[in-house]
């Protein structure tokens, strides 16, 4: 960690060094991930190096597309060292599962929408099937079953 990391810093710093929003920083301390900081003589947050380590996973986690509730479970873990990290493995597991679910479901709204796209080569909105269709969930519903 650089060496400026390495003392206290403000919610400004914090964000910088871990690319996250000060809103969000303020966020995860609202909904306890990260710990309340110190305050400074005029009330400016003081962050220190675990700080700047915690929201770093935090973002990374995010960034592989972790839910919070996952990854406040992970950081709960990652508090004992000694246990097993099976837990932990199981969380990647459910995520992973997630994750392949979600591509399942993109992969048939790709198709979806290629389809609506090529019944639709009208010139005029009025004879637009993809309006038609995005119009009438049924008929989306109906005609994405046959």
């Amino acid at each position: 960690m650089p060496k400026s990391e390495k003392s206290p810093v403000t919610i400004g710093r914090l964000a910088k060094a871990s690319d996250v929003k000060v809103t969000t920083i303020r966020y995860y301390e609202s909904i306890g991930l990260i710990d309340p900081p110190d305050r400074s003589e005029g009330g400016q947050r003081i962050y220190d190096a675990k700080a700047i380590e915690r929201m770093r996973f935090i973002r990374h986690a995010r960034d592989l597309g972790f839910p919070l509730e996952a990854i406040r479970e992970l950081i709960a873990l990652s508090r004992n060292e000694n246990r097993s990290c099976a837990d932990v493995d199981e969380i990647a597991r459910r995520h992973a599962e997630d994750v392949r679910q979600r591509i399942k479901r993109l992969k048939s709204l790709e198709r979806e929408l290629n389809r609506m796209i090529k019944e639709c080569s009208v010139d005029k909105i009025s004879d637009c099937r993809v309006i038609e269709i995005l119009s009438n969930h049924a008929l989306c519903a109906t005609e994405h079953r046959n």
